[in-house]
């Protein structure tokens, strides 16, 4: 069973905080998948990876574009791990019930939006019901910043 984070966006918007994060995800030389809640959000994300200046070079692809197995981060709205990866982002509302395919799980929520957050507890309740092993962290001035779990 992975290890499933809640990432609690307080400081910057998901299209700033995402490319960090996977930027990590790359230089340790792993794969990601990229689960968007809701569609109408996939070209947008993407063009934020594309123009992502930290860091510079974020390649990735979706359905619309192919190969993904070629692909080191791929975007999907379906629940899906065609390229291999070990660790899945959960964007826009998205969830997946069953990760088990992936040994990390980053739960992106939005703290502004208090439908999100509602959203992002229920996910939370559900997760710790299946026994999943949880961590929580927060954006400071520092950066993130574990808070819990």
């Amino acid at each position: 069973m992975p290890e499933r984070g809640f990432y609690h966006l307080t400081r910057t918007p998901l299209e700033t905080a995402l490319p960090k994060l996977l930027g990590r995800v790359l230089a340790l030389g792993e794969r990601a998948v990229v689960l968007i809640g809701e569609p109408e959000r996939l070209e947008p994300i993407s063009t934020a990876l594309w123009l992502s200046a930290d860091p510079d070079w974020l390649p990735h692809g979706h359905a619309g574009t192919g190969h993904a197995d070629l692909q080191p981060i791929w975007l999907t709205t379906v629940a899906e791990n065609p390229n291999g990866a070990r660790h899945l982002f959960l964007v826009a509302g998205a969830d997946a019930e069953d990760a088990s395919a992936f040994a990390r799980v980053f739960d992106l929520f939005d703290g502004e939006d208090e439908a999100a957050v509602a959203a992002a507890r229920r996910r939370w309740a559900a997760a710790r019901a299946r026994g999943e092993t949880l961590t929580y962290w927060q954006q400071t001035e520092r950066g993130w910043e574990r808070k819990g779990g």
